[in-house]
């Protein structure tokens, strides 16, 4: 950690006269540390005061820039993901004239043990694009996201599909928590595929999941809904619903029952459950390569929105 004597004026740039200071951050600054995150990401998620505490944690740095009783802006330096050990990642909020100063004071004492830095932002966040773009770091990865306003789903267009599907075997059904050990054992196995299958960058890593992992996460928090082929599962797809909103958590198809449409079928089935248990809008995203989801999601009637950008440079 910075001591808190590590403080320097930088002088601003549009005006010498009105300097900030840069130091580390407090627990009297988490209100205000929270408004300038949510005003940073256009109140795509809301950030409390609660989230926001000092930490004693070597590799984590979270500093301030300060003008006369106000914070104007702060960064935050911390480990990426246990997926990727050797990066630390960047994310930075507020007045854009105090991100780089804030930026070098970090970069001038970064925790050992680490050899890059990622950072991500949308590309609608003007000023945390800028400063990536300006600090040596490279585009390196794009990710997408969109919603559904599912008011507007109509599972009657994929009628077709499903009784093509039916007439050759398949058919899609909510899955029952309580089926036996051997259907959790077949669907371990397919999202241990789809994690092996999927393109992927640092943002969307999937978490690698035992099968008692997978079946009580399922249990706890998720609906899941399965295509089955002669009783045997072939693909599976899960909901997580977010107050009035569900989100894709992943979809995937054994190799040997791909290109039919099943992605399309069991994701339908799942956005009609849904609409009819009264939520609002559905999420989801992934990376740009994933070109099969991309297209399974347009399919749906998903509205793709601004791109996210995953900016990377070595240290």
């Amino acid at each position: 950690m910075l001591p808190q004597h590590d403080a320097m004026p930088v002088a601003h740039d549009h005006s010498a006269a009105v300097p900030f200071t840069l130091r580390p951050f407090q627990n009297t600054d988490a209100s205000a540390v929270a408004r300038l995150v949510t005003e940073g990401v256009r109140g795509h998620w809301t950030y409390t005061e609660a989230q926001f505490r000092e930490s004693q944690d070597p590799a984590r740095r979270r500093l301030v820039a300060v003008r006369g009783d106000q914070i104007i802006a702060t960064a935050h330096l911390y480990p990426f993901d246990p997926a990727t050990p050797d990066a630390l990642r960047l994310d930075v909020a507020g007045d854009r004239v105090a991100l780089t100063p804030l930026y070098l004071r970090l970069l001038a004492d970064l925790p050992a043990g680490f050899s890059r830095l990622l950072g991500v932002t949308r590309e609608d966040f003007t000023e945390q694009m800028e400063l990536f773009q300006t600090a040596g770091f490279r585009n390196a990865w794009q990710s997408w996201g969109a919603h559904l306003p599912l008011s507007t789903f109509d599972f009657e267009r994929f009628w077709p599909l499903e009784e093509r599907l039916f007439l050759q075997g398949y058919e899609a059904e909510a899955l029952d928590p309580e089926v036996p050990e051997s259907d959790w054992e077949v669907m371990a196995a397919l999202y241990a595929q789809g994690v092996a299958d999927a393109p992927r960058n640092p943002t969307t890593q999937m978490r690698k999941l035992s099968r008692n992992e997978l079946r009580d996460v399922i249990r706890r928090e998720e609906r899941a809904f399965v295509v089955r082929l002669r009783g045997e599962i072939v693909t599976l797809t899960r909901l997580k619903p977010r107050g009035q909103e569900v989100d894709s958590e992943m979809t995937v198809t054994h190799p040997a029952h791909r290109a039919r449409g099943l992605a399309t079928l069991v994701k339908a089935d799942a956005l009609q459950w849904a609409r009819e248990q009264g939520f609002r809008t559905a999420g989801t995203g992934g990376t740009v390569l994933n070109l099969p989801m991309l297209r399974v999601n347009t399919r749906l009637g998903y509205q793709v929105e601004r791109m996210w950008i995953t900016w990377e440079r070595t240290v």
